[in-house]
């Protein structure tokens, strides 16, 4: 074919795309007039207008549509912007997160619920927790446990302190970069987490061998303060390099690649069943022989899979721990009542932190 011959078929096609364009954004506004009246429901009646169950659903559906030659995980992502904006049509959400802004809980809670609804960044894990308490955020998003370092202790020991419910589970990959203004050869010190720079020790020993590692408060933080220096850089996520103008100058530079991240979605109400759930719930036991088997044997007995297991001390005294445990099943199916029930006998105290669905993949 000629040339002229393929930027007239160019064109051709182009004109395709425009007519097909025009066709998707009548649908999406069609589909938004929708969403406008079952925002008026919701809020007529007070339903919460974040359905965790509703959105599995809407996502289980259009996957199993998708035939392609778009991947699954480019259509998710289009969906969830869309609901991301629904919720905006409905009534904008507040979600708060572990800031600064840039830090990969900032990350996941973009990329679970989009660019539409409103951010508030905290300073602790724990201020998150209190603002979903007092109703000043809808809900929250607090990372739970890394698949490298385990647990995270300040949120375990934020679930003691106050009461909220878990209703979404999100896993995200950690992918460290390289951010920095200068050229990789020009870098002298390097800015990040201790985690961070620990998760990356190898590749960094290899590229930029000379150059002195510095602790950082956050991810974030070593991006806004390699952005005002010359010949630094900073470890963190490509979100962190947006936000502060820099360059990646090394992409996925953590020694695992498989690093993920699980965070939970915390607020003041549960979540309905999806039929592909999980449930945690945190007890205590009298300190004698046996007392953590016993509660244990009850879901081994009641067929329920454990899926996690974590403890944290009580700081009430000493050696006395509360344990946090999920298994598969939604705290309303039968057999989880009868087994939490049963449990609860064995337990000084035992509290159902909530049930969600299983996060599949990571986003």
């Amino acid at each position: 074919m000629s040339k002229d011959a393929s930027e007239s078929r160019l064109e051709a096609l182009r004109g395709r795309i425009d007519e097909l364009d025009g066709q998707l954004i009548d649908l999406l506004n069609r589909r938004a007039e929708v969403v406008v009246e079952i925002g008026d429901l919701k809020r007529d009646q007070d339903f919460p207008i974040y359905a965790p169950d509703r959105e599995k659903q809407v996502l289980d559906a259009i996957r199993a549509r998708n035939g392609g030659p778009l991947p699954d995980t480019c259509i998710e992502a289009i969906w969830r912007e869309l609901m991301s904006g629904s919720f905006a049509l409905e009534r904008p959400l507040r979600v708060a997160y572990l800031g600064p802004p840039g830090t990969f809980s900032h990350m996941a809670a973009r990329r679970k619920f989009g660019a539409c609804v409103a951010y508030e960044d905290l300073e602790s894990i724990r201020a998150v927790f209190q603002v979903v308490v007092s109703k000043e955020a809808d809900m929250g998003l607090v990372p739970i446990e890394n698949s490298s370092q385990g647990g995270i202790g300040e949120t375990l020991d934020a679930f003691v302190e106050m009461s909220v419910h878990v209703c979404a589970e999100v896993l995200i990959g950690v992918h460290h970069n390289l951010l920095a203004r200068a050229p990789i050869d020009r870098i002298r010190r390097i800015y990040s987490k201790p985690e961070a720079l620990s998760q990356c020790r190898a590749w960094l020993a290899a590229n930029v061998p000379n150059a002195e590692l510095v602790a950082a408060a956050s991810t974030s933080r070593a991006a806004e303060m390699a952005a005002g220096e010359t010949d630094t850089a900073a470890v963190g996520s490509e979100l962190a390099a947006e936000i502060h103008g820099l360059e990646v100058r090394g992409r996925c530079i953590e020694d695992d690649s498989n690093n993920v991240t699980r965070f939970f979605v915390i607020a003041r109400e549960g979540a309905r069943p999806t039929g592909d759930d999980k449930t945690a719930i945190m007890f205590t036991t009298a300190h004698e022989v046996g007392a953590l088997s016993r509660v244990l044997d009850v879901f081994r007995d009641g067929a329920l899979n454990l899926t996690h297991i974590d403890k944290r001390p009580s700081r009430v005294a000493n050696w006395e721990y509360y344990f946090f445990v999920e298994f598969e099943g939604h705290e309303t199916d039968d057999s989880v009542v009868r087994a939490i029930e049963q449990a609860r006998s064995h337990c000084l105290n035992l509290t159902v932190l909530g049930s969600f669905a299983k996060a599949r993949e990571v986003i």
